[in-house]
């Protein structure tokens, strides 16, 4: 796990390391250390400075490259410095660096490499006047290197109206939301950190890497069966979204995640539909309308006997007999239950009453818009602060959200986890079914370690989603593509955790 700080925790781990005995100079020179070292500078330098302590940064980065026997210049968008900002520019003065004031009829094309070291990670809103003018300048520049975050970017949520295009980001002291979240992954090439001691003084996010799941995907013993690795069942589909090929693959994803058997339950007016698409798992009809699935406790009771992890709500459609479903199931069942699209809609509807007297351990996966109508917040409410905001809900309700997006936000309330796996291209119908087919799976024999189930979920879909759309592109991807490749991402768990 790779630590992912907020701005406001970042704000109060540097006040307390400064005042701890380090100075605010000596955090700047090993900011401008730590952005030299991990880029490989060439040519004729331009750095853009502001006048925060991001400016700062590139004043004292300046010093290093000159240094170093590097042609550097500084364009200043601001003269309204902090105080040790003004130190590193007087220090630049004094060592000849050419400081220049930046003007809109300015051209980087005879630099060979820029560096954003204009605003930092409190940025928030828009960026206006020359500095937004500088940021477009930078965005025609051969190669832009952003010092902490790209000028432009939310730190904690990722947005951006304007914002400075770089081919690698170095961030300082530690990564933040907004490396990650929303608009994060279209601005920002390569992205490398530079650790300069900072002290935290809150609990941090937590950036999964591939060594975190191995505990999920040990070694199997030979001496095994089908039951050894848990049952999953899969609930959903109507006749208006019967999607036969979207229900097979999701059934498959949980397979081919891990579970010993797999059962798809479906309304029976879908059944002979969708029974020619699944192969290696089974079906079990429900009573239905002729569209929807019925409230049927005794026929759920068949459905669900010996099931050790549950996921429903895939096209499920709309039915107030699925708020009664979702509420037997949850007060009646002691399993994981993923609960997803219509299922999420159909907890919206009933203002959670499902939630009330669950047993249930409960991991929803909604997009921002489903979370929008189960959290009763505005869009925008949520992305001022899409973290804090899945935080609340899974504190206040006990359970845990899997907020999807550019990259995906995973809590309990207590941790919070961040995937960054997957592509533009699984943005298609259908790849919210294989997430939550692979989370179902996983959940059927991967230990009681709900969150990191949930993680591992998300994880191995983006991974998928990245190697199937090396094979194809990213207009062409579809989520069966995804449902290929899940062996290579879970492989490289496995191959990961044996090093």
């Amino acid at each position: 796990m790779i630590k992912v700080v907020s701005v406001d925790n970042i704000k109060k781990s540097d006040k307390l390391t400064i005042e701890s005995g380090v100075s605010g100079i000596e955090l700047m020179s090993r900011a401008a250390k730590g952005i030299c070292e991990a880029v490989k500078w060439r040519g004729k330098i331009a750095i853009v400075c502001g006048g925060g302590n991001n400016g700062g940064d590139g004043y004292a980065l300046a010093l290093i490259l000159k240094n170093n026997g590097h042609d550097c210049e500084v364009f200043q968008v601001s003269t309204k410095l902090t105080p040790d900002s003004q130190y590193y520019y007087n220090q630049c003065l004094l060592n000849s660096i050419k400081v220049h004031p930046f003007t809109e009829d300015l051209s980087f094309d005879d630099y060979d490499m820029v560096a954003d070291c204009i605003l930092g990670t409190g940025f928030k809103g828009k960026m206006r006047g020359l500095a937004a003018v500088a940021a477009e300048k930078i965005n025609g520049a051969k190669y832009v290197v952003a010092a902490d975050i790209n000028s432009g970017l939310d730190g904690d949520s990722g947005r951006a109206e304007i914002a400075v295009k770089s081919d690698i980001t170095v961030s300082i002291g530690y990564y933040k939301p907004g490396h990650f979240l929303n608009d994060a992954k279209d601005y920002i090439g390569k992205l490398k950190n530079a650790d300069i001691g900072i002290k935290l003084c809150d609990k941090p996010y937590y950036l999964m890497e591939e060594k975190d799941f191995g505990p999920i995907f040990s070694q199997r013993k030979q001496n095994t069966h089908k039951g050894s690795f848990g049952k999953a069942a899969l609930m959903g589909g109507s006749l208006n979204y019967s999607g036969a090929v979207k229900l097979a693959n999701l059934s498959l994803s949980a397979l081919k995640a891990g579970c010993g058997l797999c059962s798809l339950i479906v309304p029976r007016c879908i059944a002979a539909s969708v029974m020619p698409y699944i192969l290696e798992s089974t079906l079990f009809a429900m009573p239905c309308d002729g569209n929807n699935m019925l409230f049927d406790k005794q026929a759920l009771e068949k459905a669900l006997q010996g099931v050790k992890a549950l996921g429903l709500g895939m096209g499920w459609g709309e039915s107030p007999r699925h708020e009664k479903i979702l509420e037997f199931v949850l007060s009646s069942y002691d399993i994981p239950i993923v609960i997803d699209a219509d299922g999420i809609n159909a907890l919206a509807k009933s203002d959670l009453r499902a939630f009330r007297a669950k047993k249930a351990k409960v991991i929803i996966t909604p997009h921002i818009k489903e979370f929008s109508r189960i959290s009763r917040k505005t869009i925008e409410e949520i992305n001022i602060n899409p973290i804090e905001a899945a935080k609340d809900f899974a504190l206040e309700h006990d359970i845990i959200v899997l907020l999807k997006g550019a990259s995906t936000i995973i809590t309990d309330g207590k941790d919070v986890y961040i995937t960054n796996t997957g592509n533009a291209g699984m943005a298609k119908g259908g790849s919210g079914d294989v997430l939550s087919g692979i989370i179902t799976g996983i959940n059927a024999f991967g230990g009681d370690n709900l969150l990191l189930n949930a993680a591992a979920g998300a994880f191995i879909n983006g991974r998928a989603g990245d190697y199937a759309v090396k094979s194809k592109n990213q207009f062409s991807l579809t989520p069966s593509d995804t449902v290929s490749y899940i062996y290579k991402a879970i492989n490289d768990i496995i191959n990961q955790g044996e090093n």
